[in-house]
């Protein structure tokens, strides 16, 4: 695994797609959740100006540019609009891509997880924060791991319950992967696998950086790739991994 500082411009001559995680890499980690009296308080985080302006910079030199995250559409949607000209989003985990206006959903989830919201409800639990409004997927937040949602899963062979640090993802296992909506996106973008290079920090990155021609890891302790950037270094590793874009394909 080598530095993101190690970064030719060869590793780039393929590459037409870059994907984006979000948390972690665009804007830190962490999310503010509370729910009292069945009333939710969600913070939606702000999108530096800096990488708003390196968005731009990376559509004008030709790259395609993927928001992946398992956040829902209207979040990225608040999250992204200065740049949503420039940008497709991939979200909930690959569940469906919003591109140039129009949703491309890539699984039918209802069936299968109709039930999980109700049968997490019944879990009293004093470290459950409360559910991340979501369409495809199901996300409670909590302040650390619970056992008893993680057991209430350990029978279910087609679903992951997958605990990223702060919440718990439960969705279709195969189906509802970055992964799975990177290949769905490739389809409609007309692209294949080394034309992409993407950048995670969490588990739920893993596939998506596997599928991937090119991959850049924040958290080696979570997820490997080809090359790394420093999770807590002086800059967020989104903008430090366009910046060297920028700066390598402007030498060559």
């Amino acid at each position: 695994m080598k530095h993101i500082s190690e970064l030719s411009v060869d590793d780039l001559k393929d590459i037409k797609l870059l994907v984006f995680d979000v948390d972690g890499v665009i804007v830190p980690r962490g999310t503010k959740i509370s729910t009292s009296n069945n009333i939710l308080t969600l913070e939606t985080k702000k999108v530096s100006q800096e990488m708003i302006l390196l968005i731009k910079k990376l559509s004008e030199l030709g790259f395609l540019i993927n928001i992946s995250s398992g956040r829902s559409l209207f979040m990225l949607l608040e999250m992204f609009r200065e740049v949503l000209p420039f940008v497709s989003i991939t979200y909930e985990n690959g569940s469906a891509s919003w591109y140039k206006g129009v949703i491309h959903q890539h699984v039918n989830s209802f069936d299968k997880l109709r039930a999980v919201l109700s049968r997490l409800s019944s879990i009293n639990h004093p470290m459950i924060k409360g559910f991340e409004p979501k369409e495809l997927i199901v996300t409670i937040h909590c302040h650390d791991r619970v056992s008893l949602i993680e057991e209430l899963f350990s029978d279910e062979p087609d679903l992951y319950c997958l605990w990223n640090g702060e919440a718990y993802d439960i969705g279709i296992h195969d189906s509802q992967t970055k992964a799975q909506g990177l290949i769905h996106l490739m389809k409609i973008l007309n692209l294949n696998r080394d034309n992409v290079l993407a950048i995670g920090d969490n588990y739920n990155d893993k596939e998506l950086l596997e599928a991937s021609g090119l991959s850049i890891t924040c958290d080696k302790s979570r997820v490997s790739g080809d090359f790394f950037i420093e999770l807590l270094g002086d800059k967020l590793p989104g903008v430090v991994l366009s910046e060297k874009i920028l700066s390598v394909s402007s030498s060559s």
